[in-house]
């Protein structure tokens, strides 16, 4: 599916700046090299987030992407989300509203429909930026890479860090990886889903799984931004983040070798080098985005990109 334009789409009068009053420009139907964009599937999980989701959508729809699959998968709300949802149904690969197992269960639904060659979830009340998905295509023609990671947008008045810092997978992870922000091969990881006995670090898990051997590749290029608000899962959850965290290390570990003191160091090195020649080209050209690489190495005993892990 083409992206709309913003003229297609509902209008609304009482609201403006992204993505109500602004979009992205629209991209021509091939690549500067001739090459087709690559398919990108998107899925949004949503539960009685009427006050949010509407922007959500918007914020995919008006990419000006030319091969977008939209999934949204709703749990059944009670408040007027498929009313919003309705309202888009015509832009959408495929939506319901039904009874779900949670977050990770209606993730996995959207998987099991998704065709494209580039994955992502995101959560019905975190938004992408403008022109995001233009970028995601392109560093993956680029790249090939399995795992992309950009930056959240930050409220910040100090510059942030020019990437996100590397995950590795250890018995003591150092995990900042901002969902909203990441994106993956699907194509790679086609038939694995999310384990849905996780309901608060269902993301810890799946990232978990997709790194063992993955060519990762960060973008200092702002991707997403996370709402915060008092009935997010992240501000009412955190006890449970714990208790699921620790599950899930105890769970891998027996499976899996830790990354080595050695190779941590390596990658460490090699994201602070790219950060010092990021910020120096932002400096010199700040509208040019940069990019740092790193093959994270193997840690599962036996492959894991396929099988149903639910």
């Amino acid at each position: 599916m083409r992206c709309p334009t913003l003229a297609e789409l509902p209008p609304q009068p009482d609201k403006t700046g992204w993505p109500w009053t602004q979009d992205s420009s629209q991209l021509p139907e091939a690549m500067a090299n001739g090459s087709s964009w690559p398919k990108i599937s998107i899925v949004t999980p949503s539960y009685n987030q009427g006050k949010f989701i509407e922007e959500t959508i918007r914020s995919v729809l008006l990419q000006g992407y030319p091969n977008l699959e939209y999934f949204v998968i709703d749990g059944g709300s009670s408040d007027n989300s498929v009313e919003i949802i309705k309202k888009y149904e015509k832009w959408l690969t495929y939506w319901v509203s039904e009874p779900d197992k949670g977050q990770a269960n209606a993730i996995n639904k959207g998987l099991e429909r998704a065709t494209g060659e580039i994955a992502a979830y995101l959560n019905s009340d975190d938004l992408y930026l403008p022109g995001v998905l233009k970028h995601i295509a392109q560093t993956y023609r680029k790249t090939g890479f399995d795992v992309f990671v950009g930056k959240r947008k930050s409220k910040l008045l100090c510059r942030p860090r020019m990437f996100v810092y590397p995950f590795t997978f250890e018995e003591k992870c150092r995990y900042e990886l901002p969902q909203e922000c990441v994106f993956w091969n699907h194509t790679k990881y086609k038939s694995l889903r999310f384990n849905e006995r996780f309901h608060f670090c269902l993301d810890i898990w799946w990232f978990g799984q997709i790194y063992s051997g993955a060519q990762v590749v960060h973008s200092s290029k702002e991707i997403g931004f996370f709402r915060e608000h008092e009935q997010s899962k992240s501000s009412r959850l955190q006890e449970l983040a714990k208790t699921e965290i620790q599950q899930i290390v105890a769970e891998l570990l027996p499976s899996a070798d830790p990354v080595s003191d050695e190779a941590k160091e390596k990658i460490v090195s090699a994201y602070k080098q790219a950060s010092l020649l990021a910020f120096g080209s932002h400096l010199l050209m700040p509208w040019k985005d940069s990019l740092f690489q790193y093959h994270h190495p193997a840690y599962f005993k036996e492959t894991k990109t396929g099988g149903n892990h639910s």
